[in-house]
């Protein structure tokens, strides 16, 4: 959603929701700030709000991803590399619980009868709810700050490094958020059946929803990706959540909130695990160490004292600070972007973009941008199909979608890692490394009909194919072994598509 559609429905107060603007309706004066929620029914309302939600649910997984993915390269000191490679697993493992929860709010809104929402705003830019504006850039303690803040708890407090995160925050947007609003925001009114009434959770959805079984995949209690062995004990499994009735989307919703926020039970939420990285962050590049004093000033009041103790970060205070300036992520632009003409700066505002002009890293981000839409075009098409992975062994439509979706992930990581080692400039050689854009497509509306969704896919594969062709031209040889395996599970896809539009498979399942 552009800003403007989002900005008009709500009060300077931000406290006037829909069921209150109907209460005042029927008063004999009306006051103006609650015209515009006359405009929402409680269910059309609810729709907004997890559309909202599903925005920062993607927007933070890009950020995170980005961030992650610049950790690491030759600039790192030897000793520090071990703790750099750590952060960065521990940020690729919350990036795939966002990616969990994005997909969770997807099968609440089929529940309900709303639209599926996978957009998001491409370039920095800042609404209520949102926790800062978007922006892809490298880790530092300036960025950690943001996302410490954005996935702590309403009333934290923190202490001196509570003081300390919040100074950092402010110091890069004026107006930041928690996550934790919008949740605090959305589940009573889900929970309330004289608001959101019972007729309005359509059970018969379930089939199309995802689940665990099929999206799971390994990633369960943090095992996958944690080679080092970074992340916290009882890391949270990723979120996949199908839901029939009310309490399940209110503990669906509850669930994703305390992944992200979570200050008690037994599962390191995304806070603490942010947290945890700022203070070993800190520690190794600016020689601050945080002792336990500061560590227990930053104890949320209801997390128990002794598992915080637990999660203090002493395993690491065994390396020595570096006297001299270093930085754990490479040189790598900020909002990089991709344009036919690359003095059209997309930027919604006065933050920087980073233009990609190297013709071979132009090339591989123009594919990283056509295999993001791939990605979310599958994820979507996924929500219309029954019929589970497989029916007596044959791969299904379903099945064929999905695993396509798990392809895309993996395409993505592997071209995200050739970008971060790619110039951006093609004519100054100490601009940097490119990054991957991850900007978004036109369109991401579903086609009319099974056949038409299908056939979008091919032509999207077509495309691929042409920019295939053009990196093989364009590409040093080392890269041609990914290349001709991305060709050939592409050609797999396209015969699969192919048979389906022949009508070789059981229409049920479509």
């Amino acid at each position: 959603m552009r800003a403007a559609q989002i900005l008009r429905h709500f009060a300077t107060d931000g406290k006037l929701l829909p069921h209150a603007a109907l209460r005042l309706a029927k008063a004999e004066t009306l006051p103006s700030s609650a015209l515009l929620n006359l405009e929402f029914s409680p269910r059309d309302y609810i729709a907004f709000l997890l559309s909202i939600d599903a925005e920062i649910e993607h927007c933070l997984m890009v950020q995170y991803l980005y961030a992650a993915y610049s950790l690491g390269g030759p600039q790192v000191p030897p000793e520090f590399r071990d703790a750099v490679r750590s952060w960065q697993e521990v940020i690729l493992g919350i990036a795939k619980e966002e990616m969990g929860h994005l997909i969770s709010v997807q099968n609440i809104l089929r529940l309900i009868g709303a639209p599926l929402h996978m957009e998001r705003e491409d370039y920095p830019w800042d609404v209520p709810f949102y926790p800062f504006p978007f922006m892809l850039e490298p880790l530092t303690l300036d960025s950690l700050a943001k996302y410490v803040y954005a996935e702590s708890p309403v009333d934290w407090d923190g202490g001196e490094l509570g003081d300390e995160i919040r100074r950092r925050v402010d110091s890069q947007t004026s107006s930041p958020h928690q996550v934790s609003e919008l949740f605090n925001t959305l589940i009573p009114l889900v929970k309330d059946p004289n608001y959101l009434p019972d007729e309005a959770f359509q059970a018969d959805t379930y089939p199309c929803q995802a689940n665990w079984a099929e999206w799971g995949r390994g990633y369960q209690g943090g095992n996958r990706g944690n080679s080092m062995g970074a992340q916290p004990a009882s890391t949270p499994d990723v979120l996949v959540a199908p839901v029939t009735c009310r309490d399940d989307v209110v503990n669906a919703l509850t669930a994703i909130a305390q992944q992200g926020e979570a200050t008690s039970g037994s599962d390191p939420s995304h806070f603490v695990r942010f947290l945890r990285i700022y203070v070993d962050m800190r520690e190794k590049m600016t020689q601050q160490a945080c002792d336990t004093c500061l560590w227990d000033q930053a104890r949320p009041a209801d997390f128990s004292e002794e598992k915080w103790n637990q999660l203090y970060p002493a395993a690491h205070l065994g390396y020595r600070a570096s006297a001299a300036p270093w930085s754990a992520s490479r040189k790598v632009a900020i909002n990089p972007f991709v344009s036919l003409d690359p003095n059209n700066d997309p930027a919604l505002s006065n933050s920087p973009t980073t233009p990609i002009t190297h013709p071979e890293s132009a090339l591989w981000a123009t594919l990283h941008n056509l295999r993001y839409r791939m990605l979310l075009n599958y994820l979507i098409h996924s929500f219309t199909l029954y019929g589970g992975l497989n029916v007596a062994g044959l791969i299904t439509p379903r099945g064929t979608i999905i695993n396509a979706t798990f392809g895309e992930m993996y395409n993505l990581r592997a071209i995200s890692e050739i970008l971060m080692q790619l110039p951006v400039s093609a004519t100054d050689p100490k601009a940097g490394f490119a990054g991957p854009p991850f900007q978004m497509p036109y369109t991401l509306n579903s086609p009319f009909g099974e056949a038409n969704r299908w056939k979008a896919h091919l032509d999207l594969l077509s495309a691929a194919e042409n920019l295939i062709a053009a990196l093989f031209r364009l590409a040093p040889p080392e890269r041609h072994p990914f290349l001709s395996t991305l060709r050939e599970a592409d050609k797999n896809m396209m015969q699969i598509a192919s048979r389906i539009l022949s009508g070789d498979i059981d229409r049920a399942l479509l």
